[in-house]
């Protein structure tokens, strides 16, 4: 195993065009498309699921037991939840977040022809009109509205407009990458972890790494809706690294700086012996690195295991601080997980015994203790 050079430059590179492609779950047909074009341009193999999930292929030494590495491509957003007389349109959230984070926010109508401006407000928006009524009105998704940039007064300047209840809004990132490394935007969970996952693949392609087991990096389009890596597995696949984002806040042990290994979240401990060898790769070459148990959070590895997949699950992230807000993050979390996830990828698998579905007890691992 090789700790590859990461070109950062690329990293920063594929995250703005993916930040600046709108995907919320549901809406995803455009940034499937760019991902994919990446993949082209990187020479890997891809196929797609139906809906367009991404299932890439890098060739190891052997097929089974092979591994799988997933990062997520849809972001929050929101949808039309009614047409208001007054002109402006009642939403509601795709995906889990507070509407406190909507507001102000500005965002794309896409409509079923055509698309239009508009920015997400309270109800009482006006300070110079409703002054103290600002801070005192109630918060919550039935408490906003969203404005749309073109004259319209009525519920009929909607109508005419092709306005339908279920378009969706895709809210926009306004990224900013500043000179001291930290990197703020929407939607860095989890377009953060798919420009690591593609900047490890450069890497290994770049410099001809030679892996141990087949490798399947995957690109999910509904982890934000919860059901994630649900579909996009090969059944042989006897591990599974989910790239995601971790929880810097008051209580919790991650980090904006280094890799942050997910022990457990709220759907339980992750797999004991596939996480420790994510931990002693991280020991062996030095990569910094620090644990957390995250409770109010799920990913694509608990999509997976819930499915029925027999998977051994890890879940390694990027710190992030104001998750599902305007979020920020720091570069040398993201290629610290370069680096580890490019290792990983050149690694044998936890164990050789896992290429069987079912199988005796012989060669069953045990815990310390």
């Amino acid at each position: 195993m090789k700790l590859p050079t990461i070109d950062s430059d690329y990293l920063i590179s594929v995250l703005l065009k993916l930040l600046s492609t709108p995907s919320p779950s549901g809406y995803t047909d455009r940034v499937v498309h760019l991902v994919c074009e990446e993949l082209e341009r990187l020479s890997v193999p891809f196929e797609l699921t139906r809906r367009g999930a991404i299932r890439a292929t890098l060739n190891g030494a052997v097929s089974q037991p092979d591994r799988a590495i997933v990062a997520h491509v849809d972001t929050l957003g929101a949808m039309v939840k009614g047409l208001k007389d007054n002109g402006r349109l009642r939403l509601v959230p795709v995906g889990h977040w507070n509407s406190r984070f909507a507001e102000g926010a500005r965002g794309t109508l896409f409509m079923d022809i055509g698309q239009m401006r508009g920015t997400i407000l309270p109800l009482k928006a006006s300070g110079h009109t409703f002054a103290s009524e600002i801070d005192n009105q109630p918060g919550g998704w039935d408490h906003v509205e969203f404005r749309i940039d073109a004259v319209v007064h009525n519920l009929k300047d909607l109508l005419r407009l092709g306005v339908h209840v279920g378009d969706f809004i895709a809210i926009d990132t306004t990224p900013e990458v500043t000179e001291t490394g930290f990197i703020n935007s929407r939607h860095l969970d989890d377009k953060a972890g798919a420009a690591v996952l593609l900047t490890a693949i450069e890497a290994i392609k770049r410099l001809e790494l030679p892996l141990a087991v087949d490798c399947h990096p995957l690109f999910t389009i509904s982890e934000e809706v919860g059901s994630g890596a649900s579909a996009a597995l090969h059944q042989d696949v006897a591990e599974m690294l989910t790239i995601d984002n971790g929880t810097t806040a008051p209580g919790q042990n991650s980090s904006e700086f280094g890799v942050t290994i997910s022990m457990a979240d709220q759907t339980g401990p992750f797999d004991y012996h596939l996480t420790h060898r994510i931990i002693q790769l991280c020991q062996e070459f030095q990569i910094p690195h620090q644990r957390d148990v995250f409770r109010y959070y799920r990913s694509d590895s608990a999509a997976a295991v819930e499915a029925g997949n027999d998977v051994r699950t890890a879940l390694v992230t990027f710190g992030i601080d104001a998750s599902h807000g305007y979020e920020r993050i720091h570069i040398d979390a993201l290629e610290s997980l370069a680096r580890l996830v490019s290792v990983y990828m050149q690694s044998p698998p936890v164990y050789a015994r896992d290429r069987y579905d079912m199988g005796p007890r012989t060669g069953f691992p045990t815990q310390p203790g």
